[in-house]
């Protein structure tokens, strides 16, 4: 039998797990800008077709399947985690803060959580952390392409305010177009401070101030 995207789903269920959480974060590489986690908690009986790692999915698909999921889902949650505290405690712990504040805000506590890589033993909820599990497993899935979605929203927002960077086409990742850009006009607020082009950056202009 071929493997499925809701396979891990099918068993839990059939073990009595209800409510199954399943939670990714996007934006841990970028420059400038949040890390954003998403928490979903996807209806059984309800299956979206098309669920796939929000990274192989082109942006209509992410924001078609991303409107279905919040349609559908019995429950789902999103946390941003912004520039100056990823460089306070860095961004795996930002990542799993985050994933971790999604899951306790969802109004259906989950009876089981499937996490994308991502250890969670602070929750104490049974869960299992599946290595590249946005690409096996649905409710993950799900919270990724949320999580995507989310952020490259906020990312063309930023442009608006701050149009010469050219957020809504890099949405902060290190391109080449975006270190030319932060070379340029320097280092806004939205940077990551410790991101080794923007501390390089700062660090010149440190000695250049002296």
């Amino acid at each position: 039998m071929s493997k499925t995207m809701y396979d891990y789903e099918r068993d839990l269920l059939k073990n009595g797990h209800q409510f199954i959480a399943g939670c990714d974060e996007v934006g841990r590489g970028p420059l400038a800008g949040p890390l954003v986690a998403a928490a979903v908690i996807l209806d059984p009986f309800n299956k979206i077709e098309g669920l796939n790692d929000s990274k192989k999915l082109s942006e209509k698909k992410r924001e078609l399947l991303s409107k279905e999921i919040k349609e559908k889902a019995l429950a789902y949650e999103v946390t941003y985690i912004y520039p100056a505290e990823i460089d306070k405690i860095n961004v795996y712990q930002a990542s799993k803060k985050a994933m971790i504040e999604s899951i306790k805000a969802l109004k259906i506590k989950p009876t089981y959580v499937l996490s994308d890589a991502m250890p969670l033993n602070e929750l104490g909820i049974p869960y299992l952390s599946i290595i590249k599990g946005d690409a096996k497993s649905a409710t993950i899935a799900a919270a990724s392409i949320i999580a995507k979605v989310e952020r490259d929203h906020y990312m063309i927002e930023l442009s608006k305010k701050y149009p010469e960077y050219g957020f809504e086409r890099h949405k902060g990742y290190p391109t080449k177009m975006h270190i030319e850009a932060l070379k340029k006009y320097g280092v806004l607020d939205v940077y990551r401070k410790t991101y080794k082009p923007v501390y390089d950056l700062l660090n010149e202009q440190i000695k250049i101030d002296i």
